[in-house]
Order: structure tokens, then sequence, then C-alpha cells
């Protein structure tokens, strides 16, 4: 006997629904019911930030978070961000070198897209401490600041 139940998701701005067993983690609804294979599953212990997701606007991690415990939320994921063309933090990361390999990429985005949201005018310390939440093998993360500093900077730019 299934204990599998219909849940109606948020992502994205569009209600989904998916069948899901109760133990089945929001990371897995997103790629697998859903085909939003943006958001990565890395450690699989919310560790390496690659399934981050915003839940609610806030940056949280889809590989710790059961499906059946995000109704009534909204669910934001990678493939909603820039719309038609490159987010300023999406533009920088390409401009400065910020990715390589890309597996980390979203995650990192989805972190930061948030934090510049709330923090218009970071340091690079500021940026160096919510950075620390996302591992990358690959660029040695100085590109990635660099990134999001050229972003933040762009984005105040594109307010005033």
């Amino acid at each position: 006997m299934s204990d599998a139940r219909l849940i109606y998701l948020t992502v994205n701005g569009e209600t989904r629904e998916a069948m899901v067993e109760p133990r089945k983690l929001l990371a897995d609804v997103l790629r697998e019911d859903f085909g939003l294979t943006g958001t990565h599953v890395g450690c699989e212990h919310g560790v390496c930030g690659a399934c981050t997701v915003l839940i609610d606007d806030q940056p949280a991690r889809a590989c710790l978070t059961y499906a059946v415990q995000m109704e009534g939320h909204e669910i934001t994921t990678i493939e909603a961000v820039g719309g038609i063309g490159l987010s300023p933090l999406q533009q920088a990361m390409h401009e400065e070198h910020g990715l390589q390999c890309g597996f980390c990429t979203p995650g990192v985005v989805m972190t930061f897209e948030a934090f510049l949201r709330d923090t218009p005018d970071p340091t690079e310390e500021e940026v160096r401490d919510v950075l620390s939440g996302n591992l990358c093998r690959c660029t040695g993360y100085q590109n990635i600041v660099a990134a999001v500093m050229k972003a933040a900077a762009a984005m105040r730019e594109d307010r005033s």
C-alpha cells in the first residue's frame, strides 16, 4: 500500500501537481516530476549548496526539504531567473568568468539573487561569508566574488 498523495506546489509562479510519497524530497520533485533540472543535487546533505532554491524568496536547500511541506509556499528555481535575458548577476558571472563546469552555478545564483535583493551594497567580506555556503571545485571563488560585486554595482545603478 502506497502512502503517496497528490500535492500542489507553486513553482516559478505556476501551480503544479505531483503524486509523491511523504519522504520524497523537493529536489527530486523539481527534477523528476517537473523537469526543472537546473536544481542540482550534489552532496544530498545540504552542505554544497548546489540544490539551492528560493522558498518564499529565501534561499533553502531543496535536498533537505520534503516536497509535501511546500504546499502553500512559493518556490523559485534557477529556471525563473533572468526571464528572457540574463539577470545582472548571471551577466556578471559570465563576464567575470565566475563559472567553469557550471554544476554549482545555479545554487550560487539563487543564493546571491536573494542576497543582493536584501543587501544591495555588500562588502567583499559579506559576499565571501555568504559564498561559504556554496562549494565550487573549479573557480577558486575569486571570480564568483568579483561577479557578485559587479552585479551589485550594476543593480544599484539600475535602481537610481
